[in-house]
């Protein structure tokens, strides 16, 4: 499944991207473990650990919070879900007579798929950090808070797990303007995307076709893509909502809130 890489063959790889922007406490333990052999059978360690995650529980309030402050943090969600897909022994079980692609898809350029792949990580560390920084900020709104998002990010790069190299530069974001909407604006940081972003669409594309699940990566383009966007299908989540509930909604043209009865002349109404 896609290049046949040995477990201390992927080690190698993390411990040459660990010596770049990517630098980080977690890429340089995931390089270790990955190189790691097994004491009792000689094996790689990680061909002999069960692949069920385990939880205590942070990172679901981590999303819950986010929830309540209404910031999308899909990066954070899709780590959530993926640890209880891996627990969900079952419905896993029964899923293997799921058929997958009927005809994989090839990858012909293995250094060219590592090179994006290293930029299709770069990009979604960027949005996990992106979104976790926005829910700091929308705490500080919702709550009064004064917290410092340049001062997290020293905090941070000095000791915690989720240290990394990229901090030093999300520091200096917020020095330059410390009211940034999101780090992804940033100029540093756009242009990097600007970089990254074919490697990351071809990584996510290649994942599909070799039905290797990528839901991080995945739902980090998502984000970014939605971002980006001037316009988003929301329009017709909204109409659905007024027609089932009469929930409301806004027009583009003129200010105020309408309703269609739907059930009637479906004339607009002003409420």
């Amino acid at each position: 499944m896609g290049l046949g890489r040995t477990p201390p063959e992927l080690a190698a790889i993390f411990r040459d991207w660990n010596t770049g922007d990517l630098e980080s406490f977690l890429i340089g333990i995931t390089a270790e473990v990955l190189d790691h052999a097994d004491s009792t059978t000689g094996r790689p360690f990680v061909d002999v650990v069960r692949d069920q995650a385990g939880q205590k529980g942070t990172g679901r309030w981590s999303v819950q919070t986010a929830l309540d402050l209404g910031v999308p943090v899909s990066g954070m969600a899709e780590a959530v879900f993926a640890r209880a897909l891996s627990g969900d022994v079952e419905r896993r079980s029964a899923g293997q007579a799921l058929p997958g692609p009927a005809v994989p898809v090839a990858v012909d350029d293995a250094a060219q798929f590592t090179e994006d792949i290293r930029h299709a990580l770069y990009a979604s560390k960027l949005v996990a950090y992106a979104q976790g920084f926005d829910v700091i900020r929308a705490a500080n709104a919702e709550y009064g808070w004064t917290t410092d998002l340049g001062a997290v990010a020293a905090l941070w790069r000095g000791g915690c797990i989720i240290r990394a190299r990229l901090l030093d530069r999300v520091r200096e974001a917020y020095d330059r303007h410390d009211d940034l909407p999101s780090l992804l604006v940033d100029t540093h940081f756009r242009d990097a995307l600007t970089v990254a972003q074919s490697g990351w669409r071809r990584v996510i594309a290649t994942a599909a076709g070799l039905g290797v699940p990528a839901p991080g990566f995945g739902s980090a383009l998502a984000y970014y893509d939605g971002l980006r966007s001037p316009r988003l299908p929301a329009a017709l989540v909204q109409g659905q909502r007024d027609l089932f509930g009469a929930h409301t909604y806004q027009r583009v043209d003129r200010a105020g809130t309408f309703h269609v009865d739907w059930s009637g002349n479906r004339d607009e109404r002003a409420v």
